[in-house]
């Protein structure tokens, strides 16, 4: 097969081209900016295009396949190209899909949760030696790229992101995997720039319960009421499985699972992570794995990347970082570490860098969320509104909208992790969340040497 890559450069892209590169595919691909570390990856497999930018006449050898990223636009010229010379051009879900037509596939889907639950079912199916097939939204220790496709396993396990599938297919990506296991984590308004109002959003989760393969089973979060209804409006011919935090108890900083064979120390904490536990039980069950052997991986399991990840540690503090950036995730990350360490004060600072959250109208969904911190600060760079041409948000705004009393807005970086280095953090905990790195700040290094 020889497969050409429209936008090569992007973190999905160039991972799915570094798969189909081991499956011994030949594969060739364009860009007009590639960055690290996708840069040093594909020239390592001899796949970094000897030139950047878009060249039409790469399509010459008409390619069994082209790959379409969401980072091309619609008049993309080979993407003109393509169609001119009639070549089957697939979006990066639908090849997805396509590699996987004759597997069973189970698709994780949801607002938050979806790249941990992802991660907690592929670490217990290493665990028990099953073959099998993945895609993830993060770089996960002990894999080497985020896609596998090969033509030996026969379950593949898919990360189901809502957002869009490609320029010029505005589907979300999780409606085209059809899965046999489909999981809904929870459901929280995000993405406010394609999903415009709530009803919409939540309408997608909706769709995704109607494109299941025959026989299908809905695992969803029964202590999620949105999700609930989603899942009674499901078609009748799917099977429904509902999920709660999982039993458990904290000593002494420590998360134990409660279960038929025993306590079971845990890594990660949090009862968002809790119920991530308990999705992933749920999908494992379905591919046979036996509930003693879930849980003797799942012990081991550390986290994925930027999933209330530690930076830095002493015998009374720690630095975490993590992606949270939207309300739901916020307020989940918060309450985590003020339950796991409830004898600590918690300083959580965290930075509006998406468009939603950076969006006028939908910053007063973050009301309450960060409730839970002893002190907060948010901080957000007026030049990123500029960039996405978003409608100017000004510090009061943000602090009437999260409506946290002592919160505390900045707009210079370097001045708020001034002010977080000259705190004292003796029997205390610094929670850093972004999607973004604070315009910057070597969040690792501030964080080595904070402690």
């Amino acid at each position: 097969m020889n497969v050409h890559f429209i936008a090569i450069g992007g973190s999905a892209m160039h991972n799915l081209a570094l798969a189909l590169c081991e499956k011994g595919y030949k594969v060739t691909g364009s860009d007009d900016e590639i960055f690290e570390p996708a840069k040093s990856r594909l020239d390592a497999k001899g796949l970094l295009p000897a030139n950047i930018g878009w060249f039409p006449e790469k399509l010459e050898c008409k390619p069994d396949a082209i790959i379409l990223g969401m980072h091309a636009r619609s008049d993309n010229p080979e993407l003109i190209r393509a169609k001119e010379l009639g070549l089957r051009i697939y979006s990066y879900p639908e090849y997805l899909f396509e590699q996987t037509r004759n597997k069973m596939r189970i698709v994780v889907g949801g607002s938050h949760g979806k790249t941990s639950v992802t991660a907690m079912i592929m670490h217990v199916m290493r665990f028990a030696n099953l073959d099998f097939d993945y895609m993830v939204g993060a770089q996960l220790d002990g894999f080497d790229t985020m896609v596998r496709l090969s033509n030996t396993a026969e379950v593949a396990i898919f990360e189901g992101d809502e957002y869009l599938t490609s320029p010029i297919d505005l589907r979300p990506k999780f409606h085209l995997y059809h899965p046999h296991v489909g999981i809904i984590t929870g459901i929280a308004w995000d993405h406010i720039n394609v999903f415009p109002t709530y009803a919409n959003y939540v309408e997608q989760f909706e769709i995704f319960t109607r494109l299941f393969e025959k026989d299908g089973k809905l695992v969803y979060c029964a202590e999620d009421a949105e999700v609930v209804k989603v899942a009674e409006k499901a078609p009748s011919k799917l099977k429904k499985v509902g999920y709660k935090t999982h039993n458990h108890i904290i000593k002494n900083n420590r998360t134990y699972l409660l279960t038929a064979f025993g306590e079971i120390e845990i890594q990660v904490f949090g009862r968002h992570n809790l119920m991530n536990i308990s999705a992933a039980l749920e999908a494992c069950r379905c591919a046979g794995i036996a509930d003693k052997t879930f849980y003797e991986a799942i012990s081991q399991f550390a986290g994925a990347a930027r999933r209330l990840q530690p930076l830095a540690k002493t015998a009374d503090a720690e630095v975490f970082y993590d992606f949270a950036h939207s309300p739901s995730k916020l307020k989940a990350t918060v309450s985590a570490v003020k339950e796991q360490f409830p004898d600590r004060k918690l300083v959580a600072c965290m930075e509006l860098h998406t468009f939603s959250s950076l969006t006028k109208e939908f910053l007063l969904q973050y009301k309450g969320s960060m409730e839970k911190a002893d002190e907060a600060y948010v901080f957000f760079n007026p030049h990123t509104i500029e960039h996405k041409k978003l409608e100017p948000i000004t510090v009061d705004e943000v602090e009437k909208a999260f409506g946290k009393e002592g919160l505390k807005v900045y707009t210079d970086s370097v001045a708020l992790f001034l002010l977080l280095k000259n705190k004292n953090y003796a029997s205390s905990n610094l929670l850093l969340m972004s999607s973004g790195n604070f315009s910057g700040i070597d969040l690792k290094d501030f964080a080595s040497k904070l402690l």
